[in-house]
């Protein structure tokens, strides 16, 4: 079983605005993939300001998905720029808005990656590997404008840490901004977070973690002292916090919380191949024959896709459910009348009996 990583930080743009916090960004993941997930220094390549063109960064992506066989953890971490583009396709506006990453060669006239780019790389991987993506940077510009400027906006206040932060979005020039003038609410965002042109991803061996929603800022701050990418900083912290032994839900909720209680207005989002895998630690592959967990009440309580799924069900049989993912005290009394109703032992967990019935199989 091999591990390999790809960690990539700007901060020196050529001709861009530059950013503060994204080399320590890569030297903290660094840190944390060698003393808490097994990674040796050979075992990772880092690519930083000038050494990270487009081009190289794409080579040592397809260099390592080659490599990859079953049984191999991987990791792609990105910090830096991120934008939006609507890109012409044959001199036509095409019908969407793209996120992509701000390689140090970034010009507006093609050279960024889009996640079609990425798609194309990781949709090679072989079965039974996995590589877990951590993109620290936005794609957002509202009320984010003017970022070479040290103002602050609304969206990114000042913070219980000592500086003042930065928005990761890269503000599109004007001939880029008129092709979609007035049309931003209408056009449907494809991208790293949202699928891309297609309309479908690879997802079956990656994960991916997104430092914010595709319509927030991603901050550039001044923490206990250095620079560095809120979401990478506390991501890491709470991996240190936990010596790596947290469920990726767990660490995506102790990660919201730390960014909510520091006054960063972006919210982490994290996608996984299956709902298993949101319950294993980073880095971790569940067992491609793992069944669905067992649902029942606890302290706290569960939360999951898997829950919402569960309600959406009854709520569709016809019991009075709010599809929340949340596995409290109303659902637990919602399965058990669904159990007395069914004649099944009446406990209020739900197993693949009660999975059968709801969903067929």
């Amino acid at each position: 079983m091999a591990r390999r990583a790809l960690l990539v930080g700007i901060n020196d743009y050529r001709g861009l605005s530059d950013l503060r916090g994204c080399i320590n960004d890569i030297s903290n993941m660094r840190n944390v993939l060698k003393t808490y997930l097994g990674f040796g220094n050979n075992d990772i390549r880092v690519l930083a300001d000038a050494r990270a063109g487009k081009e190289a960064i794409l080579h040592r992506l397809r260099y390592m998905v080659r490599l990859a066989e079953p049984g191999d953890y991987m990791v792609f971490h990105y910090a830096g720029h991120g934008a939006q583009v609507r890109d012409r396709n044959n001199d036509e506006l095409d019908d969407g808005m793209d996120e992509i990453l701000c390689p140090w060669d970034f010009s507006w006239d093609g050279c960024f990656i889009l996640d079609d780019d990425l798609d194309e790389i990781f949709s090679k991987l072989p079965k039974d590997c996995l590589l877990e993506v951590f993109l620290d940077c936005c794609h957002s510009g509202t009320a984010t404008r003017g970022i070479a400027t040290e103002n602050i906006s609304s969206s990114c206040s000042v913070s219980k840490s000592d500086g003042v932060p930065k928005s990761r979005f890269l503000d599109p020039p004007p001939d880029i901004q008129f092709r979609y003038e007035g049309d931003e609410d209408e056009l449907p965002l494809r991208g790293f977070t949202s699928g891309n042109r297609s309309g479908m991803r690879s997802t079956l061996n990656h994960i991916l973690w997104s430092a914010s929603r595709s319509d927030q800022p991603s901050a550039d701050a001044r923490i206990e002292g250095t620079y560095n990418g809120a979401f990478t900083y506390y991501l890491c912290k709470h991996i240190r916090n936990t010596g790596g032994d947290i469920s990726r839900r767990n660490l995506l909720e102790r990660v919201h919380n730390s960014l909510r209680h520091n006054s960063y207005h972006q919210v982490p989002q994290l996608e996984c191949m299956n709902e298993a895998a949101y319950e294993h630690r980073p880095l971790q592959l569940p067992p491609a024959d793992e069944p669905e967990r067992m649902l029942y009440l606890t302290t706290p309580y569960m939360r999951g896709n898997d829950v919402r799924r569960v309600q959406e069900a009854l709520k569709k049989m016809g019991f009075d459910m709010i599809a929340d993912g949340v596995f409290g005290p109303y659902t637990h009394t919602m399965v058990k009348r669904f159990q007395a109703q069914n004649e099944l032992i009446v406990d209020g967990a739900v197993g693949p009996v009660i999975r059968n019935i709801l969903f067929g199989s």
